[in-house]
């Protein structure tokens, strides 16, 4: 362990940054949060709504952002979809051209339902709007699949460590552009821990605002060697690769997609229970008989989707395991 105050710390900030801004697809600085992502989603909203906030909402966690916008005493409205379907750029523009909002949350990858939002378009209708700042979470997408974050004009691009970087939880990572720190700066209630304004000036001298989770730090630091070593377009297409594997399975097996077609997760696929079985128990037997862990649906879906996982440091071997050990139960 080192202290978190100390040039030893300095110089690990210092070392992981250049590739994290490279991850992210930006020139901006980019924070260290020792928080899930749901802290600096909140933070987000603190930081940076005032007006009022646009929701887009097609899962679970998307749908979240409405409940914690509410609770942060911001003007919140919700941009609604079912789950399964994809946020419509049409719709943005529409909603957008009110007025009302000069703030809107996005999630890129919706884990709950297996759906991803077509980012490229979203952003080209955004930039019409020039006083409305975007938030963007990327918590299950990022380092799994190129995302530039300054090309694309988004304003906080937001990670968490359990998902594609495959990292314990309980940290996350956010990056946040000029244009979002400027109207920050006009925000009173920002608060202290997950203020934008302090991670600026804290990380201009390589430190956090307050004591990190030095730990995760350091394992950050081993799997960014390890994302470059083996080459960022080589890990976007081994991505590609396991989910073509797991998508040719549900096809194989008699299932169907959850998410429409056109708009499915390249991390995570959510295979709806077209067969009626018993998802909980199936995802017991493969529990108990082969050591492996599915999800048996979040939320309101349980029992009637159940999700496979490729991200991370899955491999074709690991996920065609998964998927032969699935057979065996099934």
């Amino acid at each position: 362990m080192i202290g978190h105050r100390s040039d030893d710390f300095k110089n690990l900030y210092r070392d992981i940054h250049p590739k994290l801004q490279t991850l992210f697809g930006t020139k901006q600085p980019v924070f260290l949060s020792t928080s899930s992502a749901w802290g600096v989603m909140e933070a987000s909203i603190r930081n940076l709504v005032d007006r009022g906030v646009l929701c887009c909402m097609c899962g679970a966690f998307s749908d979240k952002w409405l409940d914690v916008a509410r609770r942060c005493g911001k003007n919140a409205e919700p941009l609604q979809v079912d789950w399964g379907k994809h946020i419509d750029p049409k719709d943005v523009d529409l909603t957008l051209s009110s007025g009302k909002f000069d703030t809107m949350t996005l999630i890129h990858n919706e884990t709950s339902t297996g759906a991803m939002n077509p980012l490229l378009e979203i952003c080209c209708t955004l930039a019409k709007y020039s006083d409305v700042v975007l938030i963007l979470d990327t918590v299950s997408s990022f380092s799994a699949m190129k995302i530039d974050m300054d090309a694309l004009g988004i304003d906080v691009m937001l990670t968490g460590a359990q998902k594609a970087l495959a990292l314990p939880p309980g940290f996350s990572l956010v990056s946040v552009s000029e244009k979002a720190l400027v109207r920050a700066e006009k925000q009173k209630d920002r608060g202290y821990y997950f203020d934008f304004l302090e991670f600026r000036k804290q990380q201009a001298e390589w430190m956090t605002p307050s004591t990190p989770s030095i730990g995760h730090i350091f394992a950050l630091r081993s799997k960014l060697d390890e994302i470059f070593e083996e080459g960022l377009d080589t890990r976007y297409e081994r991505h590609a690769r396991t989910n073509a594997l797991v998508h040719d399975w549900v096809r194989r097996a008699g299932f169907d997609f959850f998410a429409e077609e056109g708009f499915r997760s390249k991390t995570l696929t959510c295979v709806a229970n077209n067969k009626n079985i018993d998802i909980v128990d199936l995802a017991r037997k493969l529990r108990e008989k082969h050591h492996l862990v599915i999800d048996p649906g979040y939320g309101k879906l349980r029992g009637k989707t159940f999700r496979l996982s490729n991200m991370g440091d899955e491999t074709e071997e690991t996920v065609s395991h998964l998927l032969n050990c699935l057979d065996d139960c099934l």
